[in-house]
């Protein structure tokens, strides 16, 4: 009794710190991953209001624990945090489950400052875990003092890249160096003669004259008491692209001379604080780099390397004031996505000399990035550098599929090995061919750097059946590879952000990778690219005009524009970021007014169509389909999710004018395009039967006619698809739908045109851009990538949706069990936790391994015939703990499990 009354007078002088209530150990383990905004311990939060997020965690024996409560401290210094003061915010007790978009409502943030946090969480008795790990994040500057700096005398037809550097003092005591910088077109910044950071490639690329990205950096172990130097350097990237006669250039888009923007702030111990910032006294000239194009390569002269350019101490003769510029017009803004860096070195699998003095190396994958090569020879001997995705029938390397002439070449200074990469170019390659163009050296090592996003990767499928683990390979490599700063089409002959992909394949690439950075960051390339009118480009950002190339076809599409909606909403389905939403919405609201517009009769019969389908002649716009099929299903489907992202954000009266022009154009559609007579829509092409199924737009008494007639229409082309890139995903999304998981195993298995198997038997390393992997075409594509998504929720069965009403359906797992897989081992790191689905047959009896995050309710579908037993463990599965009986529907017995590892056994 004693330890009894203890302990309610101990809870209740810390009841403010956490107690449980009624029991004296929590289910919950301390919550983990905290992040704001979803960054962890970011350094330039912008948002006055940012949001919180924890993971919740539970030892891997519990069921069905849950949060019922969370309690946040934010405090404006370490020291508060630990002794329990949230001097910036205590959110008090909360009675919530929330574990994700906690709007931060404490005292106005300051800019610059760091601000740090915890989190306690109590379970579903009301039990308290322990405080979680301190987490911080830090504001960005309210104002910028620098300037925009540019080397004197220079245009942006000048071909050799500039430097610039600035020698300044730091005082004793330094707490805080932080650094903020915007290197235009890419840029590297170097303090006292290292690189700061790992990212390449930066800033990201936008629409300049909107947004111009910067990158932010703590750099205060990199400074020392006393004479310290900043120097950047620079490469022309997206920023300033001119026309370069004997190399390749896709496209001519300038908007300047490169130029820096640099602004440091050191605080104090005393609490002063000054700025380092770039101005007319910065000092620069021209770098070794003497020539950058992102399309045509880089050239680098070592001969002209200053050591210690960028250190203290440099007497930089020769070295001129710089020259203060106007900026190319664009907001600063935070980077959102994550940082591009080099992920993954490929050492090469086969060497070749071709002819003599010329060799090729074989790096074994196609991949995106640049060689990195190891020299010794003369000053100025010149190693010249092709890469290409394929081989002529020499043995020489082809850049047919990716753009070309293309190189790298590197100028040698002499005296002992030299190691070289590009800096500020790359490309989509697998092979490299390497002669010396002047005198003579040694090639000591060649490798390759594959250069993307640096997003964590989130997704696991493997299986039993090898040809299903190469296509998933395939599609892998190309999402990767085409993730940098955006969604590019392909890694060498455009780097453009072709927009149809985002929404088209968006459950492939989130099953694979957390991009809910890059999804943000290019909703604001589509906000920046939208027109007057609403209309949303096909690209963003929008670097050409293809109408003033004769192209005017491929500026204006509805299957792309509708990204600046279902992109958006596919983001809110895997991220939940209402946020996002909110700032977005305007934008879809102009472009579904836009598209609206377009309609005659409630039919929108204008753009791609079904772009790259099977038929008559070579790829293109859609043949199979008539046009109007396509983009009066985008508006239709627009319509409907504006309806549902206007309930989510309070907006009824939107919600219902959105309802009633989907019922319009899903009328007007039905009415044009629906053969009572044939049981199909349109001329009955795959697409057109499978995208108003999928839609759910087919009269429910007509469905399974429309199913049946794709089913036959894909055997009489003996299990081959012939839709383009706008049909494939529906078609396999009604499939799935359907059941028919079969049909689609079937068109896996093909190894003949078109097919991923005849990208395989080709001797691809990544998917092409066409279905038979034509080497006129890009090797290194994804937007054929469809099936990425039928792995994870068909054959692995996870159907992650935030945006469902019911939180126990919020994921699913319904896998699909077909012949010629013998087990699929399949998971998903969610936003709420990490999803598992692994599922075996052996000896005539099927097991399931499923896991539930902490916090979280699933259902289960359990294939399982009438009279079939399912045990969860040693327990007839209704028994079981955790498990709740639904119902059986379809060849499968329905589950509610809470949060926890179960095995179940079909026999």
């Amino acid at each position: 009794m004693r330890i009894f009354w203890l302990r309610v007078v101990v809870c209740g002088l810390f009841a403010g710190l956490g107690c449980g209530a009624g029991h004296a150990e929590g289910r919950l383990l301390a919550a983990a991953g905290l992040r704001c905004d979803a960054a962890a311990q970011p350094l330039a939060v912008e948002d006055v209001a940012p949001r919180l997020e924890w993971r919740l965690t539970a030892a891997s024996d519990m069921r069905g624990v849950g949060q019922s409560a969370y309690r946040v401290l934010v405090a404006s210094s370490q020291q508060a945090l630990d002794a329990g003061q949230g001097n910036m915010w205590d959110s008090g007790r909360v009675e919530s489950s929330d574990s994700f978009g906690v709007v931060y409502r404490g005292k106005t943030l300051a800019a610059e400052k760091t601000y740090f946090w915890k989190v306690m969480v109590w379970d579903e008795r009301g039990d308290a875990a322990p405080w979680s790990a301190v987490g911080s994040w830090t504001m960005a500057p309210a104002e910028w003092t620098a300037k925009w700096i540019a080397q004197a005398g220079t245009t942006n037809e000048t071909a050799e890249m500039p430097l610039f550097r600035r020698q300044f003092a730091v005082r004793p005591k330094l707490v805080r160096a932080m650094l903020y910088v915007s290197a235009l077109g890419q840029g590297e910044v170097h303090l006292n003669g290292r690189k700061v950071g790992d990212a390449e490639l930066a800033p990201s690329w936008t629409d300049y004259r909107k947004t111009v990205r910067y990158e932010a950096y703590d750099v205060t172990a990199m400074l020392r008491q006393g004479k310290n130097a900043v120097g950047v350097m620079v490469g022309n990237g997206m920023f300033n692209v001119v026309k370069t006669p004997e190399r390749y250039t896709k496209l001519e888009n300038s908007f300047g001379r490169p130029m820096v923007m640099v602004q440091m702030r050191l605080t104090y111990a005393d609490g002063r604080s000054e700025a380092v910032v770039s101005d007319a006294s910065w000092t620069a000239a021209a770098g070794p780099i003497t020539f950058s194009s992102t399309y045509g390569g880089e050239d680098y002269d070592a001969t002209k390397e200053q050591a210690g350019w960028d250190s203290a101490g440099f007497r930089g003769d020769g070295w001129k004031p710089v020259s203060v510029v106007d900026g190319p017009g664009g907001t600063l803004a935070t980077e959102v996505a994550p940082p591009i860096e080099v992920m993954k070195t490929y050492a090469p699998v086969k060497t070749t000399e071709v002819k003599p003095g010329m060799t090729v190396y074989d790096l074994g994958q196609n991949f995106a990035g640049w060689p990195d090569v190891k020299v010794r020879g003369p000053r100025g001997a010149v190693v010249k550098m092709v890469p290409g995705e394929l081989l002529n029938e020499d043995g020489t390397v082809s850049q047919r599929s990716s753009g070309s002439p293309q190189w790298f070449s590197y100028t040698l200074k002499g005296g002992g090995v030299e190691e070289w990469h590009p800096q500020f170019s790359y490309y989509g390659f697998r092979y490299v061919q390497v002669e010396w163009t002047s005198g003579k050296g040694e090639v000591a090592s060649l490798t390759g750097d594959a250069v993307h996003t640096s997003s964590q990767v989130v997704g696991e499928f493997a299986s039993s059946n090898e040809m299903l683990n190469r296509i998933h390979h395939l599609i892998v490599m190309a999402m990767q590879n085409n993730s940098v700063s955006l969604f590019t089409d392909c890694p060498h002959r455009e780097k453009l952000g072709w927009l149809e992909e985002t929404h088209l394949v968006a459950p492939g690439l989130i099953f694979n990778s957390n991009l809910q950075g890059l999804f943000a960051a290019t909703e604001k390339n589509m906000a920046d690219a939208q027109k007057a009118d609403g209309m949303v480009p096909t690209i963003a950002p929008e670097y050409t005009v293809f109408a003033k190339q004769g192209y005017g076809v491929f500026d204006d599409s509805p299957e792309w524009g509708s990204a600046s909606v279902l992109a958006e909403w596919s983001a809110y389905r895997a991220y939940g970021d209402v946020g996002e939403l909110q700032r977005s919405y305007p934008v879809m609201q102009q472009y579904v007014k836009f598209l609206e517009g377009k309609a005659k009769d409630g039919i929108v019969a204008y753009g791609l169509g079904d772009w790259f389908d099977i038929g008559p002649g070579g790829p293109g716009l859609g043949k199979q389909t008539t046009l109007g099929v396509t983009a009066t299903l985008m508006l239709y489907e627009d319509a409907v999710t504006m309806a549902k992202i206007a309930r989510l954000l309070e907006k009824p009266e939107d919600a219902a004018g959105y309802e009633a022009l989907a019922s319009r154009i899903g009328t007007a559609f039905n009415a044009r395009f629906w053969n009572a007579a044939t049981g199909t829509y349109d001329k009955g092409s795959q697409t057109a039967n499978a995208m108003p199924l999928a839609l759910g737009l087919a009269p429910e008494a007509e469905r399974a006619e429309v199913l049946e007639h794709i089913v036959a229409d894909i055997h009489a082309h003996h299990d081959h698809v012939t839709t383009g890139e706008i049909g494939y995903p529906y078609m396999l999304r009604a499939l799935m739908a359907a059941g028919r998981s079969d049909v689609v195993m079937a068109m896996m298995m093909r190894k003949d045109p078109p097919s991923y198997g005849s990208q395989l038997e080709a001797g691809a390393t990544s998917l092409t851009e066409a279905w038979d992997a034509n080497p006129h075409s890009s090797q290194d594509h994804f937007m054929l990538g469809g099936a990425e998504e039928w792995f994870y929720r068909g054959l692995g069965g996870i159907d992650f949706d935030l945006s469902r009403v019911v939180n126990a359906e919020r994921i699913t797992i319904r896998p699909a069990v077909v012949e010629g897989v013998d087990w699929v081992r399949c998971s998903y790191e969610s936003k709420l936790g990490k999803i598992e689905s692994d599922w075996k047959k052996e000896n005539g009896s099927l097991t399931m391994d499923v896991t539930v995050p902490a916090g979280e309710t699933g259902t289960v579908w359990i294939p399982a015939a009438d009279g079939a037993a399912v045990t969860e463990g040693a327990t007839p599965a209704e028994k079981a703990a955790g498990v709740t009986f639904v119902r059986r529907i379809n060849g499968a017995e329905v589950y509610r499990v809470g949060s926890g590892s179960y095995h179940f056994t079909v026999k």
